[in-house]
C-alpha cells in the first residue's frame, strides 16, 4: 500500500495490566508508585491532622505529615507489550471499603512490608487471600535497612513456601521495578499453568 509507514505496520497496542500496590498506613505505597512511575502519579493525599490523633496509629512512623485518602495512580512500561497501571490504595483502615472497587479488574498485587509494623499489612494479605488475587511480598526497608531475610519475613506472617517475599526500598526506581517484573513472572506462570497462555491477558 503506497504510503504506509512499514515500521508501523503489522504492530499492536501492548497488554495493560492492572496492578494494586497495598498494604498498611505508612508502608511506603505512595513513595513505591511515585518512585517507579514514568508519569508524574496522581496522588490524593491530605496532611495529617489533630481530627486524626486516636485513630490514626503513628507508632513507628513519627515523620509521616500525609496520608493517602483514595488512591495513587502511576504507570510503568516493562516492555513494547507489556503496560503496567499501578493503583496505590489507602491504608487506613476507614478507608478499606474503597478496596473492593480498586480490585476490580486487577490481575496482582504487591503487598507492602514495614519491617517495624509487619501487623500493619495482615489485613492486606487476607483481603488478596480471600479473594484469590496473585500477590508478592515486598519488604520496604526503610532507611535502606532489612534486618530480616525473606524466610524470616516469611515465617512472620504464616505465608506459604511459594510465596514471593522481596526485600526493597521504595524509594529506589530499580528496586521497586525489580519487585514488579517478580509479580508478572508469577503472573505469567499461573496464567501458563491455567490456560497454556504465556501472557497476562488484558484485563484493564
Amino acid at each position: 500500500m503506497a504510503g504506509s509507514d512499514p515500521v508501523i505496520q503489522g504492530t499492536s497496542a501492548p497488554d495493560t495490566v492492572k496492578i494494586l500496590i497495598a498494604g498498611g498506613f505508612g508502608v511506603g505505597k505512595t513513595t513505591m508508585v511515585g518512585s517507579v512511575s514514568e508519569i508524574v502519579p496522581l496522588r490524593t493525599e491530605e496532611p495529617l491532622t489533630s481530627a486524626g490523633l486516636g485513630v490514626d496509629d503513628l507508632n513507628g512512623i513519627p515523620e509521616k505529615h500525609a496520608t493517602t485518602v483514595a488512591l495513587d495512580f502511576g504507570r510503568i512500561t516493562l516492555s513494547q507489550e507489556l503496560v503496567l497501571y499501578l493503583f496505590g490504595t489507602p491504608g487506613q483502615q476507614r478507608f478499606w471499603f474503597m478496596w473492593n472497587d480498586l480490585a476490580i479488574g486487577a490481575l496482582g498485587a504487591v503487598v507492602l512490608i514495614d519491617v517495624r509494623r509487619p501487623e500493619s499489612s495482615f489485613a492486606a494479605i487476607d483481603f488478596f487471600e480471600r479473594r484469590g488475587i496473585p500477590f508478592v511480598v515486598g519488604v520496604n526497608g526503610f532507611h535502606g535497612q532489612h534486618p530480616y531475610s525473606p524466610e524470616e519475613i516469611r515465617d512472620a506472617l504464616a505465608l506459604p513456601e511459594h510465596a514471593h517475599v522481596l526485600l526493597c526500598d521504595a524509594r529506589d526506581r530499580e528496586s521497586c521495578r525489580d519487585v514488579l517484573i517478580a509479580l508478572i513472572d508469577q503472573l505469567i506462570a499461573t496464567s501458563a499453568q491455567n490456560n497454556g497462555s504465556g501472557r497476562p491477558s488484558r484485563r484493564v
